[in-house]
């Protein structure tokens, strides 16, 4: 089964997207904030990590950043999501070292499409 961390600040979105991928067969585990998000990615174990560009103490930039310079988990695919819309805001995320960028709010089918392309994961 594969793993996926999601890291928002927003509960509902979280829990959102725990059921979403969840009612696909992905174990689900869930960071409110960036430094959250880090601990996490640092001891466990995932194939994708889905990040929300603002949250306090700790942006999704940052956290991107910081973990493609973490040898034991810079190669795990992230999405980035966020409100933000301009051609900037991609530009920065894939800057910032996501594999794919999506303005909010993204379609159950596209989120668990691309979740599957990015961790090989094939459909029940």
């Amino acid at each position: 089964m594969k793993r996926i961390l999601v890291i928002d600040d927003a509960t509902t979105v979280r829990m959102y997207y725990r059921q979403v991928l969840e009612a696909q067969g992905f174990a689900v585990e869930e960071a409110g904030n960036g430094y959250e998000g880090l601990e996490k990615a640092l001891v466990g174990s995932f194939d994708l990590y889905i990040v929300d560009v603002n949250m306090p103490k700790m942006d999704g930039y940052t956290l991107l950043r910081t973990i493609r310079q973490e040898p034991s988990i810079c190669a795990t695919p992230a999405i980035m999501i966020s409100t933000e819309g301009q051609a900037q805001d991609a530009t920065a995320a894939y800057a910032a070292g996501a594999n794919l960028y999506f303005q909010k709010p993204v379609r159950p089918e596209t989120l668990v499409l691309h979740v599957r392309l990015l961790t090989g994961e094939v459909a029940p």
